[in-house]
């Protein structure tokens, strides 16, 4: 998952981003909530954490410019303080989650992956899309009840299309994922990656074909069914 950290408190950051990476989530951070907001419309995040406290501007500022600009992606809001009328004023705003400080780092990693999960239409930790099943948290994908052996790159690939399943996901979208915006190479290589998961999907699953390319957009995600085979699958059968 690829996390932006919006905070002033350096410490505060470390923290955060020591422990998320732990888990594995991709982080970026500003202190800046006109830099957050620029961000958050020009960039492909999984989630905004957002303190309330920032030099240049309110973080309720920066949440309802992030909902005016019909930015989706969901918000965790931290606050220092304990006002009922603030926390109410986030919601009222489009906030997803609020979490007062201080805080322990498993329960913002738990809190972050129901608020994603939750986004996104899913009800558990488990990801499961006709045979295939993913444990986000240990990061092992079944398929038909066989382990798919998997490298960082594909994993992450089929992540984020089950994810968002039904929908979408755009080749600029896979980019930002994989790589946020550093070294970022050649968007080909998004399609080596896609053919390479569906050839393993292939090999464990009779259920068809769940990966569907949408031409000149990007590539979907649904439950095998009516998706006609892929044009490398097919060369390569």
């Amino acid at each position: 998952m690829r996390i932006l950290i919006v905070e002033d408190e350096i410490n505060v950051v470390k923290i955060i981003e020591k422990k998320l990476h732990s888990v594995g989530f991709a982080t970026f951070s500003t202190r800046s909530g006109q830099e957050a907001v620029a961000f958050a419309k020009m960039y492909d995040y999984d989630l905004i954490i957002l303190d309330l406290n920032l030099p240049d501007m309110s973080g309720l500022l920066v949440l309802r410019d992030i909902r005016d600009a019909q930015v989706k992606t969901p918000v965790l809001v931290l606050s220092g303080g304990d006002s009922m009328e603030r926390m109410l004023r986030c919601f009222d705003l489009g906030a997803d989650d609020y979490l007062k400080k201080p805080f322990r780092g498993d329960e913002l990693v738990a809190r972050i992956r129901a608020v994603v999960l939750r986004t996104n239409g899913h009800a558990s930790a488990k990801l499961r899309i006709g045979d295939i099943e993913i444990e986000l948290e240990t990061k092992r994908v079944t398929v038909a009840g066989e382990t798919m052996v998997l490298t960082r790159r594909e994993y992450q690939t089929l992540e984020l299309l089950v994810l968002r399943k039904g929908g979408i996901v755009t080749k600029e979208a896979f980019l930002n994922h994989l790589y946020g915006g550093r070294d970022e190479p050649d968007e080909k290589i998004i399609d080596v990656y896609v053919c390479k998961v569906r050839k393993k999907i292939a090999s464990l699953s009779k259920a068809g074909a769940y990966i569907e390319t949408v031409w000149g957009r990007g590539y979907s995600m649904h439950e095998p069914s009516a998706i006609a085979p892929s044009p490398e699958l097919s060369a390569a059968a």
